[in-house]
Formats: C-alpha cells, structure tokens, sequence
C-alpha cells in the first residue's frame, strides 16, 4: 500500500539536516524523493570519517534515491533543469543568493514548471543584517532566546540544549507547509514559493509559554515566575519526573507525598501561585522524593493520577515497554554499515501508512534511471557520466 504523498516527486537539493530530514519525512510518507549530490557527496556523509555513510546521514537520508551531478558543469546543470521541470516540489538549503547565481532561482524554476512547489530553507531569512552569516543550530538557539530558556538557575547563565532542535524542528515545519501548499495547489493548480528560516521557526515555536510575558502589550513587565529547576526529581535508586499542572494533580502528589497542608498553603493553593513559587514548590518536593525509590514513587504517583515517568537514559530507551509496545524502533539493512535502527515515521495512517521506504542511498547510486526517467539516453548519460569524470581529473 502506498504512503500519502505516492506519485508526488522531490527534488533534494539539501544538505546536513534541516533540509534532509524534512524530505525525508516526504520519502516517509510515499514521495518520490531524489537528492542532488555533488560527485564528492553531502557534506553529512564525511563528518565523522566513517566513509560513504555516518549515522546522522543514513538518519536523514532514508528512502530516497541519489543522483549525482556537478552543477559548475553546463551539462549538470541543464540536467538538473530537466528534473526540476518534471517535479512536484524542490526544496533547497543553500545560502541566500546561491540559487540565484546558479540559474536556478524560483522565477527561473516557475517559468518551466508553473506547478512547482519551490521550498528555500534559510538560516536567519533572505535579507536583513545577519543575512551573510553562516549559520547552524547554536547561533539560532542564541539568537531566538532558546539557550535564554535553559538558564543556569544560580547564576543565569543561558545554556543550549543539547541536540540540534532548531535544524529538527525547522524540518517538521517545513514538512508541514509542503504538505499543506499541496493541498492549495489541489484546489487552484499553482505552485507557490515557501520561504522558511530557521530563526522564525524557532520564535514561533517558544512563543506559547516561553515568551508569555511578552504577549500582552503593555503588560510586559506584569510579575512572572521566577527561573526554576527542572522536573528532574533525584531517588535513591534514579531519576523520576513528576508534573502537577491542575489542581487535582496537586491534590494528588500532595497525598503521595504526605503533605496533605500544601494543599491549602496559600504559596500553593492555586494553579498561578504554585508556578510563581515553583522553585521553593520543587524544591520541597525534591526533599521528600529523595528519600524513596523510584519505582515506588511511580507506583503510587501513577495509583493517583498525577503525571509522572522515569528518566530513561538513552541506551535505555529502546527496551522501555511503551516504545516495545508501539513497535517504534526498526532495524534495516545499510550497505557498508550492515543492521541499523531507524525510528518508524511518528504519524501513523490507516489507510496510507507511511513507512521507512528503503536505506540511505549510496553517492549517485541512481543516476542512471533517474536520467533516463527524465528522458536522457543511453549514450547522453554515458556522455554526462564522462565529462564528469573528466572535469574531476582536471
């Protein structure tokens, strides 16, 4: 059975992770996804000198095919041209100006293919001051007020999160507006122009509760929480998180815990001064929680319905019983690596499963039928293959 997005083609001018995981969501999802990679490969694939594949490439990558085309060539170019033509979609990640200088701009693009859903991912926007800079995950976790969020407590120190959220959430974010932009061009039969950054992404993304206060004009200096420990409790035996937005959760951990006078403290007895006295709240609940085990307290956390979970490291995940349950974890073949584990698409479709279409592609692995699905002979690919060569010896 196919995914939701069979018959639809992308082509993958993306490099690293943003623009890669968000096309291979697409390939996920049934699309035909073809990433253009120059002769030497995606800069992904060298950047722990493991050889043709590193585990974020094959992470990024799965499903798709892989042509390979040195585009400071003529012949390269116009191929890609000719793909481009005959796509649904073309999502890119290149510096603002690249495509430009390359011939490949969106007007250029739109001019061949009026339906062509035309994606640039940015990494701060396509004008502006900080527009020439060279930008990863850090630099937008400390521009959107991110690494503000994780604030050391004691010193106020910000502090960045420790994986690429920026660069994964602007890959779902991009992945959602292809998907809707096909809906609209179902209705009226245009492509359209999708100008994503990943600094807007990220703005976006804080705004609900970690920019509350600035949401009411007028009202920014209103009083706010003060900074907070996290939710990480210490047991004898681990680590357990337990949460308490709504009233019935207080009750609730209140009797756990056998303090049954938090519940009418006046620091606590509502759900907006417990979260302007969270840090002395957590604090106290710290205490008491350290002197249990963990398993005990979940027991009787979870018997009282107040949210809670252990902290899982990461080597402990993949045997957890809710990830067994849900089948979340697959393994795959990689060539050259041999078994992998991938996480299975998170969306699940009853009637259009989406699934992990296939192994990351080796560097131009399908060239050949690519081009020839695109019209190119046997000899006219055997010419291109050549120049290619030839300009590598150069």
């Amino acid at each position: 059975m196919n995914g939701p997005l069979a018959g639809i083609r992308v082509i993958d001018l993306t490099t690293v992770v943003s623009g890669p995981v968000c096309t291979m969501i697409l390939a996920d999802q049934g699309a035909d996804v073809i990433k253009v990679e120059p002769p030497s490969g995606d800069i992904a694939r060298r950047t722990s000198g493991e050889g043709e594949f590193t585990a974020m490439f094959v992470s990024s990558n799965r499903g798709k095919r892989s042509i390979a085309l040195d585009l400071k060539q003529p012949s390269g170019l116009a191929a890609l041209r000719r793909l481009i033509a005959g796509a649904d979609v073309l999502v890119q990640n290149f510096r603002p100006g690249t495509m430009a200088r390359l011939g490949l701009a969106e007007p250029e693009m739109r001019a061949a293919n009026p339906k062509l859903i035309y994606v640039s991912i940015s990494g701060v926007g396509e004008t502006g001051p900080y527009v020439k800079k060279r930008v990863y995950d850090p630099v937008i976790q400390s521009l959107s007020g991110f690494a503000d969020v994780q604030a050391d407590q004691a010193t106020g120190r910000p502090h960045m999160i420790r994986t690429i959220v920026a660069d994964k959430t602007t890959a779902v974010y991009a992945a959602q507006a292809v998907c809707a932009a096909l809906v609209a061009r179902a209705r009226d039969g245009q492509g359209q122009h999708i100008r994503l950054s990943m600094l807007d992404t990220m703005v976006g993304f804080l705004w609900p509760e970690a920019m509350a206060q600035y949401t009411v004009v007028g009202r920014e200096h209103a009083p706010q929480p003060a900074p907070r420990p996290d939710l990480i409790f210490q047991t004898r035996d681990g680590y357990i998180t337990v949460g308490s937005l709504s009233d019935a959760e207080w009750r609730g951990l209140c009797a756990v815990i056998a303090r049954p006078e938090w519940i009418d403290d006046p620091r606590f007895r509502t759900p907006a001064a417990r979260s302007l006295n969270a840090a002395e709240r957590i604090r106290l609940v710290a205490e008491i929680l350290a002197q249990g085990h963990s398993q005990d307290w979940l027991d009787r956390l979870d018997a009282a319905e107040v949210p809670c979970a252990p902290v899982l490291r990461r080597a402990d995940v993949m045997a957890d019983p809710q990830v067994i349950n849900n089948e979340l974890i697959e393994t795959m073949q990689q060539p050259t690596l041999g078994a992998v584990r991938q996480p299975r698409p998170a969306a699940r479709f009853d009637r259009t499963p989406a699934r992990i279409a296939g192994a990351a592609p080796r560097i131009g692995e399908h060239t050949d039928a690519i081009l020839a699905e695109a019209g190119y002979s046997a000899t006219e690919i055997a010419a291109l293959k050549t120049a290619r060569a030839a300009k590598s010896v150069e």
